[in-house]
């Protein structure tokens, strides 16, 4: 799994490239505070060798949780900035700090 983060010069956005390698999973999506929690919003391609990606414009100057969705379950991404408990969950969520 990994993060990409770029910071747009012109606009108040950052680019940020999800990836979360699941070689057997036939749906992915990386869902959180800047989508609405929606999967479609967050829906990943996956590549040939088993990766799914995405890329999004994500508001900068904030913090989101998130997490990613492969087939039904849910998953945190390892590298990211930080961990928040979220009581809606019952579960930490992955942290996105722009």
């Amino acid at each position: 799994m990994a993060i990409k983060k770029q910071f747009v010069k012109t606009k108040p956005v950052c680019k940020v490239t999800f990836s979360v390698v699941a070689k057997e999973a036939k749906l992915a999506a990386v869902v959180g505070d800047f989508n609405g929690w929606n999967p479609e919003e967050g829906e990943l391609n996956k590549l040939k060798n088993g990766t799914f990606k995405g890329v999004f414009d994500i508001d900068k100057d904030a913090s989101y949780e998130f997490k990613y969705l492969v087939d039904g379950a849910y998953v945190n991404e390892s590298e990211a900035d930080a961990y928040k408990y979220n009581s809606f969950a019952g579960a930490e969520n992955s942290v996105l700090e722009l």
